[in-house]
């Protein structure tokens, strides 16, 4: 029980950390700082994605569930409705760099309003 509760907290967290690698330069809005946690996860995510590499939170959430004795996907909110965002079927390579390169424009884009938020708030818009 103890491994599947762990298992489910990986997935959360694994979903919670893709959504912010894409859209968490929306809080640099709120707190600028987090730029420094952001980059990074978005760099990763992309890496990832155009390189087709797995994320070793997937390995890590295998073995958890093989501790708890093979308990799959059947049961409960977590893997009904969480597993197949993150890991849908027919995950390909090329779907994969789609996906990494939607990520990237969505950073691209946050970002830039970020920038401009910043030149409007410190007065120095020009035009």
């Amino acid at each position: 029980m103890v491994y599947r509760i762990l298992a489910d907290l990986v997935v959360i967290f694994h979903l919670i950390f893709i959504i912010f690698a894409v859209l968490g330069g929306l809080l640099v809005l709120w707190r600028g700082f987090l730029v420094f946690i952001h980059v990074p996860s978005a760099i990763w995510v992309a890496v990832i994605s155009f390189k087709g590499w797995i994320c070793p939170l997937t390995p890590l959430e295998n073995q958890l569930r093989q501790a708890a004795g093979g308990e799959g996907y059947s049961g409960g909110f977590v893997e009904y409705y969480l597993i197949p965002v993150i890991y849908p079927i027919g995950l390909r390579i090329d779907v994969q760099v789609v996906l990494g390169i939607v990520a990237v424009a969505i950073n691209i884009g946050i970002y830039m309003l970020v920038y401009y938020w910043y030149r409007i708030r410190r007065g120095r818009w020009r035009e």
